[in-house]
């Protein structure tokens, strides 16, 4: 209730600012409106029954909320909803594809009077669902080639068939599909990112109109004087509310005008900053006037000491890696310890004195500068505690003497700690290779970047895991005594239970379920990755109805087909335009193009500046801007 009435007021602030005849003409707000209303009647109902409702409606529409408040997940929406009629003729497409070869099928493996050779029919091709369902899954290529065995067992010549299914279903049409969704989604966001563009040049342009006010109703920037003063622009900005770097190099910037005036075009060039995220500029090295420091200095603060720190981190993972194998098969009781903590200890060490010669090197500043150093030096300092702290409890460690169970911590789980730390320590490898260093900055920027269509399929997530609880929660529960069921005692099992190859139950897949709201994501989830996805399918339609394949096959279109293949997509343009900007520099300077990497600078090759006169046409339609009044030249 707390909630709600915090989304009412909000509401109520956002119609007030507005005014009523936009508010009636947002279909946002509207429904914002109707959302919050049916939450008050079903929390009014809850309360009226004591919260022993087995349906409440207001955790089906409680993702409203998350998407009205944010922008991008508008827009995302909105692109979704023009792009599906071109992925509803795809998915018409593959319909057609999936039912004819349905029907060849049936034709083609029909039963026989001869039961050696009912095989193919009698396990996928019986009846019309269950020779949808069996071609449907073949075209997520979960069952293959097991669909084919039967037919294949006593013909090859059958193999041609789901072969030419799988070429054209499989490898055709949904990598065509594929196409479609990036190309649309493509053109949706270069339309988006042109109209913010504008918006954002016609917004600059009114602030430069406001605040050179030349006269009563003059717009033109071709007249004489019709500039901004510096010292009045720097005033605004003080009171601007915006990041701090980018006010500052705004401000900056403005300062470099020698006359002290700043003419339209200059106006907006000054506001490109906003497209840049902040560059952090390193601290200069510390200067030395000893020999043998500037000698330490030129050493270690040199590229190929870099690289013998990570051939001797390689080293180290490769050791481990060793003693892994070796020790595979042994218990904690009976692995040998010994060798591998001399070999951490010698590692650790030579970590620890690269660290204190880097800091000398680079001095204190400098060192922090860098996120990598302050990650492996975090390491180091962590690897050295644990290392005196395995030293203290068991002093150095006997080859033939067994672990002590009394301690905090055995040993080795401390040694164990120390290798995962180690090799996670081994990412420092990443920023000093070019093709990594360009992964890992798309992968980051995917993270910033494209929050609204994770933000979107997490919505999709939750209304599918509601849905699911209430229509299958409980449908499915494991036996009691599983170790008890053998293939003797299957005839006392009553109900839908089956213990065939494969199946659900002999899998043991009974932690799959709905029966909670994170059991119902795992199994989402375990779907969407469409492996082995049709046991699921399975199970449910023997232990509820058939038309629960339409709930499983409506979530692998949305999320499978839809949503990856967007990723998908996005992934490829993020990547391809950093490698294309990546691809002429150096690995110092793949770092500093991080800060280009917002969704507009993507698109900004493509995309047309509005020119001069739109942008004057438009401030003059505007209905909340009236240039035709200015009280003064100079007011900000």
């Amino acid at each position: 209730m707390v909630c709600l009435c915090v989304f009412i007021l909000d509401v109520t602030v956002k119609s007030c600012l507005i005014g009523r005849e936009e508010f009636q003409m947002n279909k946002w707000l509207i429904s914002y409106v109707i959302v919050i209303a049916a939450s008050v009647i079903d929390w009014m109902l809850s309360v009226s029954m004591m919260c022993n409702e087995s349906l409440r409606v207001r955790r089906l529409i409680r993702p409203f909320f998350l998407l009205q408040n944010s922008t991008l997940m508008k827009k995302t929406l909105k692109c979704v909803k023009r792009t599906l009629p071109e992925i509803a003729s795809v998915i018409l497409f593959l319909a057609l594809h999936l039912c004819l070869f349905t029907m060849t099928g049936m034709l083609i493996f029909a039963e026989s009077d001869d039961p050696k050779k009912n095989g193919e029919w009698k396990t996928y091709f019986k009846n019309l669902p269950q020779a949808l369902s069996s071609l449907l899954v073949l075209l997520t290529t979960a069952n293959n080639p097991d669909v084919m065995i039967p037919a294949y067992s006593l013909n090859r010549g059958y193999s041609i068939f789901f072969v030419l299914f799988t070429v054209l279903g499989t490898f055709l049409l949904m990598n065509l599909m594929t196409a479609i969704i990036y190309n649309q989604f493509r053109g949706y966001l270069l339309m988006s990112v042109q109209t913010s563009i504008i918006r954002r040049r016609l917004g600059i342009r009114a602030a430069f109109e406001v605040l050179c006010c030349p006269g009563r109703g003059h717009t033109s920037s071709q007249s004489e004087g019709h500039r901004v003063a510096v010292n009045t622009f720097l005033q605004v900005m003080g009171r601007v509310h915006m990041k701090s770097y980018h006010r500052q190099a705004i401000i900056k910037a403005a300062q470099q005008f020698p006359d002290g005036f700043i003419d339209a075009k200059a106006f907006q060039r000054l506001f490109s900053e906003l497209d840049k995220d902040f560059l952090k500029e390193h601290p200069p090295k510390p200067e030395y006037s000893s020999s043998v420091m500037q000698q330490i200095q030129y050493i270690f603060s040199h590229y190929y000491t870099t690289v013998l720190g990570n051939i001797v981190a390689l080293s180290n993972v490769l050791c481990i890696c060793t003693i892994l194998v070796l020790d595979s098969e042994k218990s904690s009781s009976e692995r040998d310890n010994y060798h591998i903590e001399i070999i951490n200890c010698a590692f650790i060490f030579y970590y620890f004195i690269e660290m204190l010669l880097k800091i000398v090197a680079f001095g204190w500043k400098v060192y922090l500068s860098y996120i990598s150093n302050i990650l492996d030096g975090f390491l180091t300092v962590l690897l050295l505690f644990l290392q005196i702290a395995t030293f203290i409890a068991y002093r150095i460690p006997d080859s033939k003497e067994d672990p002590v169970q009394q301690h905090v911590m055995p040993l080795w789980e401390m040694v164990r700690l120390v290798n995962m730390l180690i090799v996670l320590r081994f990412l420092r490898i990443i920023p000093d290779i070019k093709l990594m260093a360009v992964m890992a900055s798309t992968l980051v920027d995917l993270v910033k970047n494209l929050r609204a269509f994770a933000g979107i399929l997490l919505v999709v997530y939750y209304v599918y895991a509601i849905l699911g609880i209430w229509l299958f929660q409980g449908a499915i529960t494991a036996p009691k005594n599983m170790s008890e069921i053998s293939d003797s005692s299957l005839e006392n099992v009553t109900g839908a239970f089956t213990m065939d190859c494969g199946s659900f139950e002999q899998l043991e897949y009974w932690p799959n379920n709905f029966d909670d709201f994170a059991a119902s994501l795992v199994l989402l989830y375990n779907i969407m990755v469409v492996n082995n996805w049709h046991v699921f399918t399975d199970a449910y339609t023997r232990y509820t109805t058939e038309w629960s394949l339409v709930y499983f096959v409506a979530w692998w279109l949305t999320s499978s087909v839809m949503w990856v293949n967007l990723f998908v997509a996005l992934i490829l343009e993020n990547f391809t335009y950093k490698w294309d900007h990546c691809n002429a520099l150096s690995v110092g300077e793949v770092e500093r193009i991080v800060f280009q990497s917002t969704v507009q600078l993507m698109f900004r090759e493509h995309v047309q500046e509005p020119t001069e006169e739109e942008l004057l046409a438009k401030l003059q339609q505007h209905h909340h801007l009236h240039l035709g009044w200015c009280p003064s030249a100079h007011t900000p």
